[in-house]
């Protein structure tokens, strides 16, 4: 039950991942609720778990899904920062064009 879960997590994250580089429209509201579901099911199989007696096949999973995630951290924050970029962009353009240079050391064109 627990490799299943974890597998289900991995796959999960691992899609988000691709349609995120594939720049592929994906329902992030569902992805997320997906996620989540798959955290809560997660902290309920492993309650009382003891990491040291932990099997190598869940073990090998785990370490799986730890790349997995590691590669959407870095895909996720680099979609954040070039959002981060865009958005100081247009607050740019927006406050230039609501200017009338009074208080600006820039001049109008």
């Amino acid at each position: 039950m627990l490799i299943a879960s974890l597998k289900r997590l991995e796959a999960t994250v691992a899609a988000e991942t691709e349609a995120l580089i594939a720049h592929r429209i994906i329902d992030q509201d569902a992805v997320n609720r997906r996620k989540s579901q798959s955290l809560l099911e997660l902290t309920r199989l492993t309650r009382g778990l003891d990491p040291d007696d932990v099997e190598p096949e869940v073990a090998d999973q785990l370490a799986r899904l730890r790349l997995t995630l590691q590669r959407n951290q870095e895909v996720v924050g680099l979609h954040l920062r070039a959002v981060e970029e865009i958005s100081g962009l247009i607050n740019d353009a927006i406050q230039y064009a609501e200017s009338d240079g009074t208080y600006s050391a820039r001049r109008r064109r």
